[in-house]
């Protein structure tokens, strides 16, 4: 039996055992959505804008290890959805954008909903289709999966002509695919990985610090056991929270630009760092001129070849799977009769500590008369037991979000990192209920982020997604008024938000529950009555100090040693 284009499409997703498809009909994709209708295998769940389908898709997959899928129509569905392809390129989330094309005859004539989308989207996917002969449908789609979630994953585009989703042929879908020149590399090599685990063992100054390459491919069991193997300091990336548990006396906190004082300290006095699926992107390690005053040697494991070195020099470097690779470094080490020299050891712990000590963790002046916002995360951590999912916006909510929710559990902290997109909290926390049903999710936001995708309370409410949106309302946005405070002269330039609406009502006139916190003393209680409201979206405004600011900074283009601690200000 032939079928269409559009039938085939959601026949290739049900041989991918998608689930769920995030997306938003136009008339591009029409026949699609026809498609789509005579089926009940994969349910589609209609966003309210085409950033919030890609977002949601995004969310779906970090906190599931499956592949995201947006479904979005031609011209404006597919710009609007460019936004939240970046965001998953720059964090390598695992995702398949399905869009829709004018027909095949009207391409490069300005077309009514016309866009380039293979040129739009080049720059910002692992790599995208235009398919114009419905005989490649499925050998297209086949592959795109193949690609997203092989190698370093990301998102891949597959742009389909109207007229191809409605022309007919034959369906088979590939039992396999073979992409001539992509053959991501599996096992690392043997002998590197040998002389890593010398160079560890012969270590005066260790440091391992992991990234979200840990989280996304499943190694973080493996990075628990070779750091509590060898007994070394580890820190995590904003990305990479959660890879290695908080709770662990080993873990010395986030690292980089709103790290801890130990984190930033040993990282930047080490003698020998191992860096597992992380990238010293410009947040992390500050100047990098700065960064390489102090001789380290670096050992660099990651399965994207261009990643190695991209920033700093290399001694080891190693291409591989990361289970594979640290299955491997954790053989070659446990087989070895040597161990790192435990006076050492015994001394460098001892600096650790002492680093610890000066930057006292993550603290700040509480009140009982005003509401602190690192005061509202510790009990939402509290309230939660530490097992919720935490998605969250850009900027100081989501910097204190980072700091005090100690994530003990790899794919509960759900961020934007890279790209650093306001209005992502919310639709990615949809992604992640729809997947984790029953689960508690939590978006973490400010007021800024959240009105840039808050048309998806509705979304919410259709299909009954019981998420605590936690709005740390200090009435301006809020990150970019601490930088104007310490280096613009506190010009406030278009900062202040002085025409917030009443979230509570907000919430409410979209069929939610809206609580406004304004005390201390009712954080606690509110965050208890929340929660306990399981089958209901709760918004919970809390009137936060706006003169607040998100220590310890390393300010941009400085060192990590440069690092502010509160109480220098």
């Amino acid at each position: 039996m032939e079928l269409t284009g559009a039938e085939i499409v959601i026949r290739c997703l049900q041989e991918e055992q998608v689930e769920h498809v995030f997306g938003y009909p136009g008339g591009a994709v029409l026949f699609i959505y026809d498609a789509l209708f005579q089926q009940d295998k994969v349910k589609h769940i209609l966003v309210r804008h085409e950033q919030a389908a890609v977002h949601a898709a995004d969310g779906y997959a970090r906190s599931s290890d499956k592949v995201g899928v947006a479904l979005v129509t031609s011209g404006p569905g597919l710009t609007n959805a460019v936004t939240g392809i970046a965001t998953a390129y720059m964090d390598s989330i695992p995702m398949v954008i399905i869009s829709g094309q004018v027909p095949t005859y009207a391409i490069g004539e300005d077309a009514f909903q016309e866009v380039d989308a293979v040129g739009i989207t080049r720059p910002c996917v692992k790599h995208n289709f235009l398919v114009k002969d419905v005989k490649d449908i499925a050998a297209t789609i086949k592959k795109a999966f193949y690609l997203a979630r092989s190698g370093r994953p990301g998102p891949v585009l597959v742009d389909i002509p109207k007229d191809v989703s409605n022309h007919k042929t034959r369906f088979e879908y590939p039992d396999s695919v073979n992409i001539r020149s992509y053959h991501p590399q599996g096992k690392g090599d043997s002998g590197q990985i040998r002389l890593a685990a010398q160079m560890l063992l012969e270590a005066r100054r260790p440091m391992i610090y992991s990234g979200g390459g840990v989280v996304l491919s499943g190694a973080s069991g493996q990075l628990i056991d070779l750091v509590r193997l060898l007994d070394f300091p580890c820190t995590n990336t904003l990305m990479g929270l959660g890879g290695f548990p908080a709770s662990d006396k080993r873990f010395v906190g986030m690292l980089g630009m709103h790290g801890t004082y130990e984190a930033n300290m040993a990282m930047q006095h080490c003698d020998v760092l191992l860096a597992v699926g992380a990238r010293f992107d410009d947040r992390v390690i500050g100047n990098v001129e700065h960064f390489a005053e102090v001789p380290r040697k670096i050992i660099h494991i990651d399965i994207d070849p261009s990643s190695i070195a991209k920033r700093v020099k290399v001694d080891v470097p190693i291409v591989g799977e990361l289970k594979l690779v640290l299955d491997e470094l954790l053989s070659v080490l446990r087989s070895n009769k040597q161990a790192p020299n435990a006076s050492d050891m015994a001394a460098w712990w001892k600096q650790v500590d002492e680093w610890r000590g000066i930057g006292g963790g993550m603290r700040y002046k509480n009140s009982s008369e005003i509401i602190k916002p690192q005061f509202v995360i510790e009990k939402l951590h509290e309230i939660t037991g530490g097992d919720a999912f935490i998605t969250s916006d850009v900027g100081q909510h989501q910097m204190w979000a980072a700091q005090y929710y100690k994530f003990e559990k790899p794919r509960r902290w759900i961020n934007s990192g890279g790209l650093g997109t306001m209005g992502f909290g919310l639709p990615a926390a949809m992604g992640v209920q729809m997947v984790n049903p029953g689960a508690m999710v939590a978006c973490v936001t400010g007021e800024g982020s959240i009105q840039m995708n808050i048309q998806e309370l509705s979304t919410c409410k259709q299909f009954h997604l019981p998420i605590k949106i936690i709005l740390l309302n200090n009435g301006y946005l809020g990150m970019v008024r601490q930088w104007q405070e310490f280096f613009h002269g506190n010009r406030y330039s278009e900062t202040y938000l002085n025409a917030l609406p009443d979230f509570v009502r907000l919430a409410e006139a979209y069929g939610h529950v809206g609580m406004r916190i304004e005390k201390p003393a009712d954080v606690e209680t509110a965050l208890k009555e929340a929660f306990a409201r399981k089958d209901d979206l709760v918004f919970l405004d809390f009137k936060t100090d706006p003169t607040e600011n998100v220590f310890p900074m390393v300010p941009g283009g400085r060192g990590l040693s440069e690092i502010i601690l509160a109480e220098e200000l």
